[in-house]
């Protein structure tokens, strides 16, 4: 990775959009990484239809509308965001960038947007709040844990009350992936985590093992020995004080079953089409999710966010709020924190003009009416 650090310094001049950074990121990865980084499940069906599936969305342009006093604002399970997107959790940020998780939390707190710390960080939970409250700043973005259920209880209560101890003020469980989706690329490209990143969060014993000899057990197996229940996240639920979000579903009854155990808040995602292959994208499972669980619940969209008017069309088939993934890694690992900043800018840029131009003067006014399936 040495090498990719004169990288790190410059934003290319020729980037105009968050996906401009892919290209950058490509060249400057090893073939291994990139693959882990980009890669989706199987044959990328649903990684695909993420995307297809936002350009078949079309908006409807308004003109001559008077936008005086208008506002990116919106509130998320009691907090204030400036803009309604945060950054997903991700892991194993120290492949793409020396700085890792820390980079990314800097330039989502320069550019006023809430960071999700994954549990599979190449940072530590302490390290990154450490970061986070030295920014001292009147109304702060989100810190939320994205929290992996571990197969010991023990060991999933340490990471909770970790991350309550350092002020994280929201769980985001993910429940969508628990074995890795059969990710082709990657195994072809022989990835493996090198010897200077890994699940810093974790004891020894509990390190995701990303080599390939997960698969000599069988599938149901594994299942079976440590994947979480309903019964799990309960537990969660009744053992933490923090709002707990539920990210990983697409399906009516598994928001309303999240609602009735007392989730907070949901996250419908395809984890970035890394696991089920040919599961319904996000942006088409959000309609049916909204309509389950009725207008005050908050639902945030995943997968598949591209440009600004991607943010736009989440909220107006029934998003609060979106999760900013991969684009955010193409941009750290092309230019740093600087690069995050920018890509995060960009979108923000983007989401405001189309704001503008269909008619939007807040968040509230980003209506189902704004936009054709």
């Amino acid at each position: 990775m040495s090498s990719s650090n004169q990288h790190h310094q410059n934003i290319p001049s020729d980037i105009a959009c968050v996906s401009d950074y892919r290209h950058y990121a490509k060249q400057i990865l090893s073939d291994p990484i990139w693959h882990y980084i980009d890669g989706g499940s199987a044959d990328e069906i649903t990684k695909a239809a993420n995307r297809t599936s936002f350009d078949a969305i079309k908006l409807r342009s308004r003109v001559l509308c008077d936008l005086s006093g208008a506002s990116t604002q919106s509130q998320l399970l009691g907090q204030s965001l400036a803009y309604p997107f945060l950054i997903a959790p991700m892991a194993y940020q120290k492949l793409l960038h020396p700085l890792g998780e820390q980079a990314t939390l800097a330039a989502a707190n320069a550019q006023d947007i809430g960071f999700v710390l994954s549990t599979l960080a190449s940072t530590t939970i302490e390290d990154v709040a450490q970061q986070y409250h030295q920014q001292q700043v009147e109304s702060p973005s989100p810190l939320w844990f994205g929290l992996y259920v571990q197969p010991d209880w023990c060991d999933t209560v340490n990471l909770i009350d970790r991350a309550q101890q350092s002020g994280y003020q929201a769980l985001m469980i993910s429940v969508d992936a628990p074995i890795n989706g059969l990710r082709n690329r990657e195994q072809r490209a022989g990835f493996s985590l090198p010897d200077n990143v890994s699940a810093v969060n974790l004891s020894n014993n509990n390190q995701d093992n990303t080599n390939y000899n997960q698969y000599k057990n069988p599938v149901l197996a594994r299942l079976q020995h440590s994947a979480p229940t309903w019964q799990t996240i309960e537990k969660i639920i009744e053992y933490t004080d923090l709002p707990v979000i539920i990210k990983g579903i697409l399906d009516p009854q598994d928001a309303l079953k999240a609602q009735a155990i007392g989730a907070s808040a949901i996250v419908v995602s395809n984890h970035g089409g890394r696991v089920l292959d040919g599961a319904i994208s996000s942006i088409d499972a959000l309609p049916a999710i909204r309509h389950a669980v009725g207008e005050d619940f908050s639902l945030i969209l995943d997968s598949g966010i591209n440009r600004g008017s991607d943010i736009f069309k989440a909220i107006a088939l029934g998003a609060n709020s979106v999760l900013i993934g991969r684009v955010a890694l193409y941009a750290l690992a092309t230019a740093g924190p600087m690069g995050v900043a920018h890509a995060l800018k960009i979108l923000k840029d983007e989401f405001e003009l189309t704001m503008g131009l269909c008619g939007a003067k807040n968040i509230a006014e980003i209506t189902a009416d704004k936009v054709l399936l």
